[in-house]
């Protein structure tokens, strides 16, 4: 008989149900569990070896480049001579999202980005379509400065020896080639340094970083003496709607800051130089974009841009009338966007390893090899993969495939951080965003109005990439993911 009060006996002893589907796409990672686990991976871990220098170069290497060495060409005929102010709207974008990166960086340095700071504050399928998008950014981005890189090296051939790639073998499909064999090379070299670990990889950056940077300086002097106030005379030919498309373009070229929140777990000192990094290498790309930008527009016409994926080498040649600046420019930018497929490859595979060690993608990604501290296996797959894709696609609709997965998954970092100021108030910070939620709401709200100003095509694409990851996700990391098997595993131990 049982006691006045007491539950029936089925009550008592029933086993907790298992959580309902809802409650299993909401399920966070709790941010200490995020940090305990920084650095390890299948069969070793990764070596914590890189400073703030380090962590700034791959910063400036990852971002400075891209959108003035390759994508300029392709904006400037968007806004004309507003392209500068197309790069300050966009730098400000990146700005605000850069500050919440900042903080969140400092509070939960791990490798994957936004992707764990999503796991953290807004669940497991925020998280998962955070990463996917970042999938899309950091792998297209890749293939994109892979195939202006092979612009950039037919332009020093052709300075040099006098030859170039045939079209056949240095074009994709749709561009007039069959093949872009440059763009796969640039991605297998990048391949190579990263299989030898990440400060070996990180010191051949730092040298390639230096060389471009004295390349933009020495196309500034040059292209100075070209400069003609007179290109400046309709400064907004095509409108404000031709500054924000020509932003949104461009803020492909700001992804930078993101690729050194990805060293998280092999930084010395995370949580201090993380956040000094992101700043410090936004500060600085975007003040080189500006004035090359402004120089570049100046020295000519707008509308001679065509599209150019060479425009730098190009007007140093006409400013100087002689071959020797454009070739010497084209052999800078060459190392240069080499650097960018460096770094941005480096973390494309070390979100990877995050989202491989939630148990959200097969375990091959989270192998490490305990001599180099190097997930080998998942270096050579998507090494691979973006390779191939940098052969068979356009840059044009690689660059806004990669602004469209940038700018969404930038918003949710800054949703993020707002989320993570309510719900873990005390948690110690060593870098806040300044007038919180203020700023990450413009930061919110600017990414979303750049993605606005992409093509419908990119919007398809987004669509379509957006579904197979959602498909990928309920038929493998959904029941896989380590949260859920640690559900499944404590409703079948209390049954």
């Amino acid at each position: 008989m049982l006691e006045q009060g007491a539950p029936p006996q089925d009550q008592r002893t029933a086993a907790p149900a298992s959580p309902g589907v809802a409650a299993r796409l909401m399920r966070r990672k709790p941010v200490e569990c995020l940090v305990a686990e920084g650095g390890q991976g299948e069969g070793g871990t990764l070596r914590r070896s890189l400073g703030l220098w380090q962590l700034t170069m791959i910063s400036i290497g990852a971002t400075l480049g891209t959108g003035i060495f390759v994508v300029l060409g392709q904006a400037v005929p968007k806004a004309g001579p507003a392209v500068t102010l197309s790069f300050v709207i966009a730098g400000l974008t990146a700005l605000f999202s850069a500050l919440s990166y900042a903080e969140l960086a400092g509070t939960i340095p791990v490798s994957g980005s936004s992707y764990s700071y999503a796991y953290a504050t807004m669940g497991e399928l925020i998280a998962w379509v955070c990463g996917w998008c970042l999938l899309l950014e950091y792998g297209v981005s890749v293939a994109a400065v892979a195939v202006g890189w092979g612009e950039y090296l037919n332009e020093l051939l052709d300075g040099t020896i006098g030859v170039t790639i045939p079209d056949a073998l240095s074009a994709p499909p749709g561009d007039g080639g069959v093949f872009n064999l440059p763009a796969l090379i640039v991605v297998l070299l990048a391949m190579a340094f990263l299989l030898g670990g990440a400060k070996e990889s990180a010191r051949a950056n730092t040298i390639m970083v230096c060389v471009k940077i004295a390349a933009l300086i020495l196309f500034c002097a040059i292209g100075f003496m070209g400069f003609k106030s007179g290109n400046y005379a309709h400064f907004m030919p095509l409108g404000m709607a031709g500054v924000s498309a020509a932003g949104a373009t461009l803020f492909f070229s700001y992804i930078g800051f993101d690729a050194a929140s990805t060293a998280g777990e092999e930084a010395k000192n995370a949580q201090r130089d993380l956040p000094r990094a992101i700043m410090l290498s936004l500060v600085i790309v975007t003040t080189l974009y500006v004035l090359v930008a402004a120089v570049a527009v100046g020295a000519r016409p707008w509308r001679r841009f065509n599209d150019s994926e060479a425009a730098l080498a190009q007007i140093m040649r006409d400013v100087t009338g002689q071959g020797f600046w454009a070739t010497l420019l084209a052999f800078c930018a060459v190392i240069a966007i080499a650097s960018v497929v460096l770094t941005v490859l480096y973390g494309q595979t070390r979100i990877l390893f995050a989202m491989s060690r939630d148990g959200l993608v097969p375990k091959v990604f989270a192998r490490v090899h305990p001599k180099t501290g190097a997930p080998r296996a998942n270096t050579v797959i998507v090494s691979l993969f973006c390779g191939v894709l940098a052969a068979a696609v356009p840059l044009g609709q690689l660059a806004d495939a990669t602004s469209i997965g940038t700018l969404f998954a930038f918003a949710l970092v800054n949703v993020a951080v707002v989320v993570l100021r309510r719900t873990r108030p005390d948690m110690p910070r060593t870098f806040r965003v300044p007038l919180s939620p203020v700023l990450p709401a413009l930061g919110f709200a600017f990414c979303v109005w750049m993605m606005g100003s992409l093509s419908a095509v990119t919007w398809v694409v987004f669509g379509v990439w957006m579904a197979v990851g959602l498909v990928f996700y309920f038929g493998y990391g959904y029941r896989r993911s380590r949260l859920a098997t640690a559900e499944d595993v404590a409703v079948a131990t209390e049954k």
